[in-house]
C-alpha cells in the first residue's frame, strides 16, 4: 500500500471559521456507503452536530452513483471535512449493493472515514490501524485492498484545543484484534499530541465474533486503563437495524461508541436513522454526545 497515493493521503475540503464554544454536540455515524447524502446531512443537522465522525463513506463507487459522499454531506452542512481511504474496493459489492449500481465499474473505488466540523482543522492526520489484510485475503463478495484507519485533527474551542478522531475498527475478526487496534491508536495519539484531551468515535464493531456481547471486548478495559471513558447512549439500547443494504441482520448489536479523555461529557444519545418517511438511511443509528467542557 505504500506506493498507492490514495492510501497515504488525507483529503481536505469544505470550509469553516471560528472556534467551537462549549457546550457542543458531536455525532458519530456509520452511514453504510452513504446512499443518501442530502438526507443524511439533514439528519445530522437536526441532531445539532457541530463535529461529525463518519464511517463507510464512498467516493467514486457505482453503488452510490460515483458520488463523493463526504464532500456532499460537508457542503450541505457548511463544514470543513477530512477524508481518508480505508479500502480500495476491487468489486461492485454485495448482491444487494449491486442493485443500486447503474454502472458496471467504480470510478475510484474509495471507501473510508471522514471527520467534519464547523470550525477549521489544525494538524489533520490519517493513521492506518494495525491489521492483517483480511478483506484482501478473504473478502468474499467484497474484495478490498487496504486496512482500517483513523482520521483526526486538532479542534479549537474557545477554551483551548483537543484532538478528535473518527475511526472504524475491524468487524471480521476477534475482540483481541480490535483491542490491539485501540491500544496502538492510543499509543500513536499520545506520542503525537501529549497532554491534549482526546475524543475518539465511530463504529468499533464491538461484539462481532463474540456472540454479540460487547462487554466481552477487551478494548474497553484497555482504554479505561489509559484514562478513557466510554459513551454510547443507553447501555441496553442497540445501534444497528435492518436497512436497504443489510436487509436481514442476524441480530441487533451495539457497535458504536465514543471514548473520551480530558473532556466533560454530558448526555449521550442514540438517534434513529429512519428518515421522515420511515426509510433507513443506514444499518446504524447515529450516536451523539454533548461536550460540556474540559475536565
Amino acid at each position: 500500500m505504500a506506493g498507492l497515493e490514495a492510501m497515504n493521503t488525507i483529503e481536505l475540503g469544505g470550509s469553516a471559521s471560528g472556534a467551537l464554544a462549549f457546550p457542543f454536540t458531536v455525532a458519530a455515524w456509520n452511514l453504510e456507503r452513504c446512499l443518501f447524502p442530502e438526507e443524511s446531512a439533514d439528519h445530522l443537522r437536526a441532531a445539532g452536530a457541530q463535529l461529525v465522525l463518519l464511517s463507510e463513506m464512498d467516493n467514486g463507487m457505482a453503488r452510490t452513483g460515483q458520488r463523493h459522499t463526504t464532500a456532499e454531506v460537508a457542503a450541505a452542512l457548511a463544514m470543513q471535512y477530512a477524508y481518508g481511504v480505508e479500502f480500495i474496493e476491487l468489486g461492485l459489492g454485495s448482491d444487494t449493493e449491486r442493485e443500486f449500481c447503474r454502472d458496471d465499474f467504480n470510478d475510484k473505488g474509495f471507501h473510508g472515514n471522514a471527520l467534519m466540523a464547523s470550525t477549521p482543522f489544525r494538524r489533520p492526520f490519517l493513521l492506518r490501524l494495525w491489521g492483517e489484510r483480511l478483506w484482501f485475503m478473504d473478502g468474499g463478495d467484497q474484495p478490498r485492498l487496504g486496512e482500517r484507519c483513523a482520521v483526526g485533527a486538532v479542534i479549537d474551542t474557545q477554551a483551548g484545543p483537543f484532538v478528535a478522531i473518527s475511526t472504524h475498527l475491524e468487524s471480521a475478526t476477534t475482540a483481541a484484534y480490535r483491542e490491539r487496534q485501540v491500544r496502538e491508536l492510543i499509543d500513536a495519539l499520545d506520542a503525537a499530541f501529549p497532554g491534549l484531551p482526546i475524543l475518539i468515535g465511530g463504529d468499533f464493531n464491538t461484539g462481532n465474533h463474540v456472540g454479540g456481547d460487547f462487554e466481552a471486548e477487551g478494548l474497553f478495559a484497555a482504554s479505561a486503563a489509559r484514562g478513557f471513558t466510554r459513551h454510547g447512549g443507553p447501555i441496553d439500547r442497540m445501534t444497528t437495524r435492518p436497512s436497504l443494504i443489510t436487509r436481514w441482520p442476524k441480530r441487533a448489536m451495539k457497535l458504536d461508541w465514543f471514548l473520551t479523555r480530558g473532556l466533560k461529557i454530558g448526555e449521550s444519545r442514540i438517534i434513529s436513522s429512519l428518515d421522515a418517511s420511515g426509510r433507513p438511511l443506514s444499518d446504524h443509528d447515529l450516536i451523539t454526545c454533548i461536550v460540556e467542557g474540559f475536565e
